[in-house]
């Protein structure tokens, strides 16, 4: 009896360390991996293996390109005419590692 209950123990200890392993990042997302506080690596959309307690998962980047809204503002041109400009500005995340640190 004592000895399943440690063999199972055993079991549920070596699940939760292969299931914080595995590590799934979805298309057009990348995560910044830091090793003992410093940069490690960056994981790239697909199944990817970190080493439990040592590493962790510093920064999430969304990759898609996302569009800011600028708000509409009225300008006077040189020739005295009022213009109303609206503006929309697309960014996009190329470089995960530069955009974290």
């Amino acid at each position: 009896m004592g000895s399943s209950i440690v063999t199972l123990a055993l079991f549920v200890v070596a699940a939760i360390i292969i299931i914080q392993t595995i590590r799934v990042v979805p298309q057009q997302h990348a995560l910044v991996i830091e090793r003992w506080g410093k940069f490690h690596a960056v994981l790239e959309p697909g199944l990817n293996f970190v080493v439990p307690i040592v590493d962790r998962v510093a920064y999430r980047h969304d990759l898609r390109e996302i569009p800011l809204d600028v708000p509409s503002q009225i300008c006077i041109t040189k020739d005295n005419t009022q213009l109303q400009v609206d503006g929309i500005l697309y960014f996009q995340v190329t470089d995960p590692r530069l955009a974290s640190y």
